[in-house]
């Protein structure tokens, strides 16, 4: 049983929608945050990345972060944004050449999460964690919506569609060319019915947030221990989400990046790797990227490389120890290069496909990283089968696109 309901959503005044609407907090870096906000001073990245409006230097944990964000917010608030007077549900539309996914927006219950009605499939990274339990706490709202999956249902598709014939709320393009269409459900015959059809959906499958969905729970948690006059009504009680159907979505490739080959040099590196893959230097990114599982694309020395995995010395039938994420970790970035833990490692970092294989040269070029990995997309179906066997993937290996815009709508921890 999945728990939904509607909100009074805090949204932008629909003359502002696209100038606010800003990418998620995980998806930019402070500095690319700082460029962005120069271009669209209206941005929601004040919000979501509040340190743009903090010296370069300020530590991104620090508590005047979280304190800016609050501040930021309220003066959205105040000047940019508007809020439904009654709960209602909305409907988000991306459209990325020519693919399109439709999701709905409602508020989920917080026991979900916690009683398992809400499937993971990847481990969170502590300091993540804190920074959103103190992000959420502080700011006393849901910023960013956490992003699931659920099997598709046609009567959630008929009554979704449905309402998309009705007058759009905004509808614009970004300029990464998506575009963002969104609806408003005031009806509460067409919530009840939806709130219905989700309540016979047993399990929702986090796709991405799940930093997001774990500090909302852990937030909401803490409240409710801490208020004596806690009536269940609250709605802290409640976590920010939009839910797309399975058959909808598309994922692309999650890539590493590695600062060091762990003293070794590149001769032995490279030659420790032929024990499990085949080794073929190439011509360039083009000709290395991933064509399918098990294929792995590498940049060292200025040089591509591609790997093949030697399939017939390994049994591939677990759902997990196959993925190529965990192949590259059980293969080479533990044994070889001495990463135990990629979720704590500092010498390890992951860039999302979007970026393309020029961001994995980029980043090597510039002598802040040493070699790159580009792995091949897993498919919603591995997703979902991890989930369903309770098993956990390794950390980033999934990566959707389009991403959730921020600002779009917004959910309070008391409104």
């Amino acid at each position: 049983m999945v728990r939904i309901k509607g909100f009074k959503a805090i949204r932008p005044k629909r003359e502002l929608a696209s100038k606010i609407a800003s990418p998620p907090y995980d998806v930019v870096s402070s500095e690319e945050a700082r460029i962005l906000v120069n271009i669209e001073p209206y941005s929601f990245l004040h919000v979501v990345k509040s340190e743009v409006d903090l010296p370069p230097q300020t530590n991104l944990y620090d508590h005047k972060v979280y304190a800016k964000a609050s501040e930021n917010l309220k003066m959205f608030r105040e000047k940019y944004m508007i809020q439904d007077v009654c709960e209602s549900m909305y409907i988000y539309r991306q459209i990325l050449n020519g693919r399109s996914q439709t999701g709905l927006i409602a508020v989920q219950h917080i026991d979900d999460y916690l009683d398992g009605h809400v499937k993971i499939h990847e481990l969170t990274r502590e300091e993540k964690e804190i920074d959103r339990i103190n992000h959420i706490d502080i700011v006393n709202a849901h910023t960013g919506p956490v992003f699931f999956t659920y099997q598709d249902n046609r009567k959630i598709d008929r009554l979704i569609e449905d309402q998309t014939h009705n007058k759009a709320e905004y509808d614009f393009t970004t300029q990464d060319t998506v575009r963002h269409t969104l609806w408003l459900i005031n009806n509460n015959q067409v919530i009840s019915e939806l709130r219905k059809h989700f309540a016979n959906i047993e399990y929702v499958y986090v796709a991405d947030g799940h930093h997001r969905s774990k500090a909302s729970a852990t937030v909401g948690k803490m409240r409710r221990d801490n208020n004596p006059q806690h009536t269940g009504k609250e709605e802290y009680n409640w976590f920010l989400a939009v839910f797309f159907p399975d058959n909808q979505l598309n994922i692309i490739d999650y890539n590493r990046i590695i600062k060091d080959l762990n003293g070794l040099n590149e001769d032995k590196f490279l030659s420790a790797l032929q024990e499990n893959f085949d080794l073929e230097k190439t011509c360039c990114k083009d000709s290395a990227k991933p064509r399918k599982e098990h294929d792995f694309a590498m940049y060292l020395g200025q040089n591509w490389y591609k790997l093949r995995l030697k399939t017939d010395k390994f049994d591939l039938s677990d759902p997990v120890e196959s993925l190529d994420s965990a192949l590259l970790t059980n293969l080479i970035l533990s044994p070889i290069l001495g990463i135990q833990n990629i979720r704590k490692d500092n010498r390890i970092d992951f860039v999302g496909g979007d970026r393309g294989l020029e961001e994995l040269e980029k980043r090597v070029n510039s002598g802040e990283m040493k070699l790159a990995f580009a792995l091949y997309p897993i498919t919603i179906e591995q997703l979902i089968e991890v989930a369903d066997s309770k098993a956990l993937m390794p950390p980033k290996t999934t990566w959707f696109e389009p991403k959730l815009r921020s600002g779009l709508f917004v959910h309070s921890l008391e409104d």
